[in-house]
């Protein structure tokens, strides 16, 4: 027997289209600080719906050095476009890695706010949520822990992967804004103005989107799953695994939501490389390329004198401790020569007697692994370390030459030169 029943067919939504129309709807609430993070945003918007054609999930942050910079909005924008939102300003790591390998209704997508209070300067440090939250960044991630069932414990391995955004002041740890999308929001300008967010009247909306946005995803989930999306140039390593979901779902959207995209990528992580110094030693490196200038070695305590003098630069009080010659020695003994030597001081004669300092060819390898690049019309990297540097005094013994070092300037060569 024929069934009479015609077979209802549906046309899939042009995802270009409805990622506008979600993008629109931030635009309504939220003053983001340019058109890259409007683009950033929306793509992770829709990313949380594809949860599972990723290997890792970026982490979306929003921050600001003062309240009121419309952090917590953003938020709520998210929360009404993203599937099974867990808002929190105060979750415990177990309570946390829990409501994610225990929930009946698919993977949380995690909204954090408040998040300073956790991981600030005034915080307790929270390293098991810090290691969860790294640690629900990739597919596999999890964490362990030992369950006791009747009268024996067994270990079990909770997965923690979700898709997370974070809003604090300030900065998050190293570890997390290296795995993030980071927003920096500010205050509303004066003739910056943003539609009054009513949830009863605009949540609505939102969900409307947030299912449309679900129907798409499984549209386009075959297409997406295993996509390698081609990165833009110089996005590698890291920043690439952050931003290959965004990308893919870009791609998959198409119209101009490819172009857009690798144009935020490309702005997002050039931004966040300038904002970032990476760690304290990357800092210390990066000041002493700088006050080095192209001079052949400089003693230990010119170096500190010189780093504790520079205004914007943590030297001078580093949590309540003195920056002295010792610090200098322990903070440099964790990087090596091109030799592959711990850099140490070494003698540097001057006159009769010989002081402790250091040589800019022990350095240079660091410098060139650890630093930003230098501005591309100073750089001179094919030129070996020891035509870049200028001799004070007698060199104390051999030493290993890195491929490339510092290129001189002519500004301050002198006066950072002059020591004794």
């Amino acid at each position: 027997m024929t069934d009479p029943t015609t077979p209802v067919t549906t046309t899939a939504e042009d995802g270009a289209t409805l990622l506008d129309e979600v993008e629109r709807h931030h635009r309504r609430f939220n003053i983001f600080p340019s058109e890259h993070a409007y683009v950033a945003v929306t793509l992770w918007d829709a990313h949380t719906h594809l949860m599972d054609c990723f290997e890792t999930t970026p982490r979306l942050a929003f921050l600001s050095p003062e309240p009121e910079s419309g952090k917590t909005r953003a938020l709520e924008i998210v929360q009404t476009l993203t599937p099974n939102p867990l808002v929190t300003n105060d979750i415990s790591a177990s309570a946390l890695f829990r409501s994610i390998s225990g929930g009946d209704d698919g993977l949380p997508t995690i909204l954090f706010d408040e998040v300073d209070t956790v991981f600030g300067p005034k915080a307790a440090g929270n390293e098991d949520l810090r290691g969860l939250i790294n640690s629900g960044y990739r597919r596999t991630g999890g964490v362990t822990r030992s369950v006791r069932e009747g009268d024996n414990h067994k270990v079990v391995k909770f997965p923690v992967y979700a898709a997370l955004a974070l809003a604090g002041l300030g900065d998050l740890p190293d570890t997390i804004m290296g795995r993030s999308v980071v927003i920096r929001m500010r205050r509303r300008a004066p003739n910056e103005k943003a539609e009054s967010f009513r949830q009863r009247i605009h949540e609505p909306e939102g969900h409307a989107l947030r299912d449309r946005l679900a129907a798409w995803a499984n549209s386009v989930r075959e297409k997406v799953d295993g996509a390698w999306p081609e990165m833009p140039e110089g996005v590698s390593d890291r920043p690439a695994d952050v931003w290959e979901p965004l990308l893919a779902v870009a791609d998959a959207a198409g119209g101009h939501w490819p172009k857009r995209a690798r144009a935020a990528c490309v702005h997002l992580v050039k931004t966040a490389r300038a904002d970032d110094s990476g760690s304290l030693g990357i800092r210390l490196l990066t000041d002493l390329r700088a006050i080095f200038d192209g001079a052949e070695r400089m003693l230990s305590n010119a170096l500190v004198e010189r780093l504790n003098d520079l205004d914007d630069a943590p030297w001078a009080d580093l949590d309540g401790r003195t920056f002295t010659t010792r610090t200098l020695s322990q903070m440099l003994g964790g990087y090596v020569t091109a030799a592959g030597k711990p850099i140490r001081p070494r003698n540097i004669k001057t006159g009769k007697t010989a002081l402790k300092g250091y040589y800019a060819e022990d350095l240079a390898d660091a410098w060139l692994r650890y630093c930003p690049p230098l501005p591309e019309e100073s750089a001179t990297a094919a030129t070996p370390a020891t035509a870049q540097v200028r001799a004070l005094f007698p060199v104390a013994g051999e030493v290993a030459v890195a491929a490339t070092s510092p290129t001189p300037t002519t500004e301050t060569t002198a006066e950072l030169t002059t020591v004794g």
